[in-house]
């Protein structure tokens, strides 16, 4: 595994439809305080170019395209992404551990390479909306399934809610990276997250890093926001 540095603990989710607004919002950011986060919109949109634009400024990127298809497609995804000089990549879980396994052999083959951590089961998904979908058990139940699986197969990390994420760390080692999305201030709104927790609550459970977008990015001040949170978490320590 490479080394993980956990600080900056936050990731500014860049949930944008167009980049002016996206980079008018970095403008304000400090890379000492935050990490990116690209998603599948963005980059869709927007493009490599965007990603290496926004690396270029002195920013880690995590760059969330939750690949999940066939072993070799996924790990030729995950070393195109290495080739654009991202801090974190990520897959699903439930492609199984082939999937996983060869993506891991094919960063592991480069000089530099991203974390790679696993998707395990969406925020934004119930207990009934896993059930419809054909997964028997809990949330709770299949993080903790599909976290072992990826921790078996040497990836650096989970991608998962808070309110796992104090399940997950007694199962899996002090240098399992658990990235939590669903984190939202006492005063946030829930958006389309349903399980959640606040920032100090998800870091005291587990957590290593804090997914954060619309508090932020929505925010009058994204700056003085931000540093609210951190403010917040400055005196947490593991």
């Amino acid at each position: 595994m490479t080394s993980i540095q956990t600080p900056p603990r936050i990731i500014v989710a860049l949930d944008f439809p167009v980049a002016e607004p996206a980079l008018e919002l970095v403008a304000e950011l400090d890379p000492s305080l935050c990490r990116l986060k690209v998603g599948k919109e963005m980059f869709t949109r927007l493009g490599p170019a965007f990603v290496e634009r926004l690396a270029a400024k002195g920013f880690d990127i995590f760059l969330d395209l939750k690949f999940h298809d066939i072993p070799n497609t996924v790990a030729a995804a995950c070393a195109a992404a290495a080739d654009l000089g991202v801090w974190m990549v990520n897959l699903h879980a439930s492609g199984g551990r082939r999937m996983m396994e060869t993506a891991r052999e094919r960063l592991e083959r480069l000089p530099e390479r991203p974390l790679l951590v696993a998707v395990t089961i969406l925020t934004s998904l119930g207990e009934a909306d896993i059930a419809e979908v054909g997964f028997s058990g809990t949330p709770v139940e299949n993080v903790l399934r599909l976290a072992r699986l990826t921790d078996d197969c040497g990836l650096d990390g989970i991608v998962c809610s808070p309110r796992e994420a104090p399940d997950v760390r007694p199962q899996v080692g002090r240098d399992f990276l658990l990235v939590t999305p669903g984190v939202r201030p006492r005063d946030a709104s829930l958006d389309d997250q349903q399980r959640v927790k606040t920032p100090l609550d998800a870091l005291q459970g587990g957590a290593d890093m804090l997914v954060i977008g619309r508090p932020i990015t929505a925010a009058p001040d994204p700056l003085a926001s931000l540093r609210r949170i951190q403010a917040e978490i400055a005196g947490f320590q593991r």
